[in-house]
């Protein structure tokens, strides 16, 4: 949008650059181009700025198809002033002196003349297709015709209009229809979902009896090789119990024979000492036999002493030592008398 600064008697205009200005005074263009800047007198002076970047216009229409079926068109034109000197003579595009501002004249010329241009063929391409071509391929070929028709119509190629581009972007049908015809899609895409909703419950089912399964057979398993290991330990006792049994009978076997060796071995002293010991008393026995009277009351008086308890005193009667030397001395003289 340009600049306009307000002075006594004169204007200074600063234009934009997007902006293509044309400077009239007196009926002849005095300045002309995009970023102007000049001095002007409103009184004698005529301004018009046409833009020029590029234009997006939205276009929506209704037509009829071959089956006569309603649809809606919507669409967008992107254009260009090519020539923005006509423009500014074709179209309305002044300055305000004023206030700067551009008239929309021009603009709303420009939706009309493109947009009846841009019905009127769209209406004649979907007049030819039945609805459910022009649902299905309708898009396409309404953006085929439209462009061809759009820059190379005459009208604005003299206005100095060039068109960059076409964009259809949806043709539809009346509600009704469009819910009618999505019905049969929809239930196909409801019956596709529910079928992979029940495909992956029973998947989920498939994979639950699996993991039970396999929980079972673990469990199976397991009770398996505990009654193995029962059995194993079962049969590791019993033997061990018999390996023990087994020992402690060798070693009472053993202890019996060590003890019946002991007892036979001590019997065998027993006997041994016996025998001495008889042989010994049949020795004494015979010397006892062999010696007189003397010697075995000597002898007797001798184990007895060694038998009685200790005597303080010993009384002697002359009786009792005339006795004992009379059987001493008789004895003395009977051993005499032998060995002479």
């Amino acid at each position: 949008m340009a600049t306009i600064r307000t002075y006594p008697w004169t204007r200074h205009f600063l234009g934009s650059p997007t902006g293509h200005v044309v400077h009239l005074r007196r009926g002849r263009v005095a300045h002309e181009g995009v970023g102007q800047a000049f001095w002007f007198r409103p009184t004698t002076s005529v301004l018009s700025e046409v833009p020029v970047d590029d234009q997006e216009l939205p276009v929506f229409f209704h037509a009829v198809t071959a089956d006569h079926q309603d649809v809606t068109v919507q669409a967008g034109v992107t254009y260009r002033f090519a020539d923005p000197v006509t423009v500014s003579q074709r179209l309305d595009f002044a300055v305000d002196p004023g206030s700067g501002e551009t008239s929309t004249a021009g603009r709303d010329q420009v939706t009309s003349i493109v947009g009846r241009l841009a019905q009127s063929r769209a209406a004649d391409a979907l007049a030819a297709m039945p609805l459910a071509d022009a649902l299905t391929a309708g898009v396409p070929r309404v953006r085929d015709v439209l462009a061809e028709a759009l820059t190379t119509d005459p009208r604005l190629a003299a206005t100095g209009i060039a068109v960059i581009g076409v964009q259809v972007l949806a043709v539809r049908p009346e509600k009704d229809v469009e819910r009618a015809l999505q019905t049969p899609a929809r239930e196909r895409v409801q019956a596709e979902a529910d079928r992979a909703t029940y495909e992956r419950r029973a998947l989920a089912v498939e994979r639950e009896r699996a993991i039970a399964e396999n929980e079972l057979a673990s469990t199976i398993e397991l009770a398996t090789r505990r009654e193995r290991l029962v059995a194993q330990e079962g049969a590791n006792a019993r033997r061990e119990a018999e390996e023990k049994a087994a020992a402690a009978l060798v070693d009472a076997r053993a202890t019996a024979e060590r003890a019946q060796l002991a007892t036979d071995a001590k019997a065998e002293q027993v006997r041994v000492v016996g025998a001495a010991e008889a042989a010994a008393e049949q020795a004494r026995m015979d010397v006892w036999a062999s010696a007189g009277q003397g010697t075995l009351l000597a002898l007797a008086v001798r184990e007895a002493a060694g038998s009685l308890p200790d005597v303080q005193n010993l009384t002697i009667t002359p009786d009792l030592l005339t006795g004992v030397l009379g059987s001493l001395l008789g004895a003395t003289a009977g051993t005499t008398g032998k060995a002479a």
